[in-house]
């Protein structure tokens, strides 16, 4: 029941609202030898226009290099509009140790799958896990992420055309570190390039309750965004 409210949330969101319209690609077959992840090297970089769904305003531009390749991976992260923003770590390279995508940023307690660990429709993997505040050690909270691989698409964004393989990041009942949230979900479709090492689109919102709230349906939003590539290298 909730994820087909997920699901169909966008698309009232949408009949109500000018939003942004949803990716459009085109269909591909399945590859005969799912491919590899492009490997982390010092300089890579990918920046993003990174857009307000509802109303499609720009609300900054976003670069990511990497600066650093090791047993760690970490990505600097800088906006036109925020300036300095929370790195991102992998450890190793496609587990996430450092997110900094949601706000507020989350450091887990062990690393987690980035993207499918098999690059191949219909592969679905749950975990569980444990997250802290960045820089806020003293406690942790549940997450849990479901990963489902939907299929092979080729889209087109500012900076190219891109074979990418779309997947559905769903969070469902994690715990915030604001406890006056009584229950929260998230949800992302993302865009993954094995040619360039990163998305090309990613387009994630989330929902939540305060105490008294009677339903879903009263629900609280929170940032609801679209990042889209503009360059890489």
């Amino acid at each position: 029941m909730h994820k087909l409210f997920l699901l169909i949330l966008p698309l009232a969101l949408a009949a109500c609202i000018p939003a942004q319209p949803y990716p459009t690609g085109v269909g591909l077959n399945e590859p005969v030898n799912p491919p590899q992840v492009r490997p982390p090297k010092v300089g890579q970089q990918w920046v993003y226009n990174v857009r307000n769904v509802f109303n499609q305003e720009i609300v900054d531009v976003v670069t990511e290099t990497v600066v650093s390749v090791g047993s760690r991976i970490v990505i600097a992260r800088q906006g036109a509009k925020r300036g300095h923003l929370p790195d991102e770590i992998q450890e190793p390279w496609g587990y996430i140790l450092q997110d900094p995508h949601w706000s507020p940023p989350q450091k887990f307690l062990r690393p987690m799958p980035l993207w499918p660990e098999q690059l191949v429709s219909g592969w679905s993997g749950f975990y569980r896990n444990r997250y802290q505040v960045v820089g806020y050690p003293d406690n942790d909270f549940y997450w849990g992420l479901n990963i489902n691989a939907i299929r092979w698409e080729r889209v087109k964004v500012p900076a190219g055309e891109f074979n990418t393989l779309l997947y559905r990041n769903e969070m469902p009942f994690f715990t915030s570190d604001d406890f006056s949230r009584v229950a929260n979900i998230r949800s992302e479709d993302v865009w993954l390039s094995p040619e360039i090492g990163r998305w090309v689109i990613r387009r994630s919102f989330g929902q939540y309750l305060w105490a008294g709230m009677s339903g879903w349906g009263d629900a609280l939003m929170e940032d609801y965004l679209e990042w889209e590539l503009v360059s890489w290298k």
